[in-house]
């Protein structure tokens, strides 16, 4: 166990000497790199957890939707079922029905419950996408950044050896090894925000349908109420 321990207490060892020897725009390329790859993180673990609540919890809520009778009796627990994005769904629907039956005595307009949902559904998916386009500006930046400290540490690494004079490939391999670190760390911040924006971002394309194809299941429930005078008594019961 302890042996194996040690290639990786090695190199962890020769990438931070590497590091300390970069020169100062090396370095604050580094810097730069490190910033974005924690707000990437930060971003992707957060995300991953909202949509793996969602995920559950929108599955819970349309079992419970599904066995109920009535609408009211969805209403009154359908807050325990957030951070479900078919939760704001049902809930802005609800409320415009409810509002059409407290006012009127019976369901006047059905489109404007169908509105009522897709609006819903639009805000769900904005605060899903939320902080989102970070991964796609670090998965697009970042290697240029890292590229921008390689570069110029290989200009470095040249004119330091044009002023020794000493033309070989011992006298330039450590300045070009330590300006291809930044390249290095360019990649790692861009990979798994690449990678986390194309999952999180097809997790958020999945909720949008969903909620498209709930908002069609809550138009067939609506219609399917009882009539406007024990409607308006459940309402306010």
């Amino acid at each position: 166990m302890q042996l194996s321990i040690l290639p990786a207490l090695f190199i962890g060892g020769e990438i931070i000497d590497l590091v300390r020897e970069t020169g100062l725009v090396a370095q604050a390329v580094l810097l730069g790199l490190l910033a974005f790859s924690l707000v990437s993180w930060a971003i992707i673990l957060s995300k991953w957890a909202l949509v793996k609540r969602a995920r559950v919890q929108s599955g819970r809520f349309l079992r419970a939707f599904r066995r109920a009778q009535r609408l009211q009796d969805v209403a009154t627990v359908s807050d325990q079922f957030r951070p479900s994005p078919i939760v704001g769904v049902f809930q802005s629907g609800f409320r415009e029905f409810e509002r059409q039956v407290g006012s009127s005595g019976g369901l006047r307009n059905p489109l404007a419950v169908q509105r009522a949902m897709q609006i819903a559904a639009s805000e769900e998916m904005t605060r899903f996408e939320r902080n989102l386009p970070w991964l796609a500006i670090t998965g697009a930046v970042t290697p240029f950044v890292g590229l921008f400290g390689t570069v110029w540490g290989i200009i470095d690494a040249f004119h330091g050896l044009g002023t020794s004079g000493a033309a070989t490939l011992r006298a330039v391999a450590p300045g070009i090894s330590e300006a291809l670190i930044t390249t290095a760390a360019g990649l790692a911040a861009a990979i798994p925000a690449v990678i986390a924006y194309n999952l999180i971002g097809g997790s958020i394309r999945d909720f949008a349908a969903r909620c498209d194809d709930f908002s069609l299941e809550m138009a067939n429930a609506v219609e399917r109420q009882p009539t406007a005078a024990r409607v308006v008594e459940e309402v306010r019961r």
